[in-house]
């Protein structure tokens, strides 16, 4: 079979709105492979989007909290905990049989500014903030002990050069922030999986940095079961090559090897904004914003190889890859549609705005 035929073969002929009983999903046609997975919002897996529920169900193994699980939603105030989302998503996890990720313990985007502050404003003692995030982790851990099959522990704690990100975590608890952080995530519930996640691993410095923190932490004694890769990737960029030498090096060093946060941007950018800082937010403009009311055909047909290409690298690798997880059920939730220039109409996913598969995945 041709490789442009590839992930044709494997999503072709769905019809969303009357599933017959024999149709398979992408998870059927991976289950000997590895978990096909898909971050979800609080409208997805509350029932209030019926259509989002069956492409759930006949499609994914495994499911990621996108943002209900993260410090500022779930912990929004100190002695304050809202769990409605995260109560609601277990469930959903539970009843798809599906492996449930939950995203993230500690990060330095979406936590509160009392986290790291007194009433009075001064930054907190290195004990005082151990003891706060010892806290959230034994409450939040504990509350799913049993049901969240695996963590991310820590999220993106080095820049691309794997110099360490000078976050609070940093500043106040210096590099062993990480290691607490696991051992206390490990601590609380010993049968999760525990996990770092970031992106451009692709990177040698970082993946390098990565993996050198990653060996510490097992030298200690401290469990760390596997890097998340996430795969915020554009059209032609990063390379296979430079994604295929990552999940080799990130399996020669004994870890598990997870493809999370899978997108791709097809969108121009004013700059060649690499992986997922938040902290990059530009005005939108006609300019960056080409294709408000469809994705041209050229355009959708390289959407299409690209996804083939990525596909097939993973399928080689599925000896140590366990977890490949979309970032958002369709483009309509994509986070890409506010970064890195916000309001914009973007289309990294497979399926449209309307819940169908989008024409090239869905034809010979």
């Amino acid at each position: 079979m041709k490789r442009s035929l590839y992930l044709i073969h494997i999503i072709s002929a769905f019809v969303f709105s009357c599933h017959p009983p024999t149709e398979k999903g992408l998870k059927d046609e991976f289950q000997d492979k590895f978990f096909i997975g898909v971050a979800v919002n609080g409208r997805q897996i509350n029932g209030s989007m019926p259509k989002a529920d069956s492409l759930l169900n006949l499609h994914f193994s495994s499911l990621t909290s996108e943002n209900g699980l993260k410090w500022s939603n779930i912990h929004p105030k100190e002695g304050k905990y809202a769990f409605e989302f995260g109560d609601n998503y277990v469930r959903k996890g539970e009843e798809m049989n599906a492996f449930i990720v939950g995203h993230t313990l500690v990060w330095h985007q979406q936590v509160p500014t009392w986290v790291f502050q007194d009433q009075d404003g001064s930054f907190l003692s290195k004990e005082e903030l151990q003891d706060r995030m010892n806290e959230h982790i034994e409450t939040v851990v504990g509350r799913y002990k049993g049901r969240i099959d695996g963590w991310d522990v820590v999220n993106e704690a080095f820049e691309d050069d794997g110099t360490w990100r000078k976050t609070h975590w940093y500043l106040i608890l210096g590099e062993d922030y990480i290691a607490e952080a696991f051992k206390k995530a490990n601590q609380v519930d010993p049968e999760a999986e525990l996990y770092y996640n970031d992106y451009n691993v692709w990177k040698p410095e970082k993946r390098q940095a990565i993996l050198k923190m990653a060996q510490n932490l097992r030298e200690q004694g401290i469990r760390i079961d596997g890097i998340g890769m996430q795969g915020h990737y554009r059209l032609d960029h990063p390379s296979l090559d430079q994604i295929e030498a990552a999940i080799l090096d990130i399996h020669q060093a004994g870890f598990q090897v997870m493809i999370t946060e899978l997108d791709i941007d097809v969108l121009p950018r004013p700059s060649d904004f690499d992986g997922a800082d938040l902290t990059i937010s530009i005005e939108d403009s006609k300019i960056w914003n080409p294709y408000t009311d469809s994705l041209p055909s050229a355009i959708q047909e390289k959407l299409k190889n690209r996804y083939t290409s990525l596909f097939g690298l993973f399928s080689k690798h599925s000896d140590k890859i366990s977890r490949v997880t979309f970032w958002g059920l369709h483009d309509g939730s994509s986070w890409l549609n506010n970064w890195p220039v916000r309001g914009r109409t973007n289309y990294p996913l497979l399926f449209d705005r309307e819940l169908n598969l989008k024409v090239p995945f869905n034809s010979d």
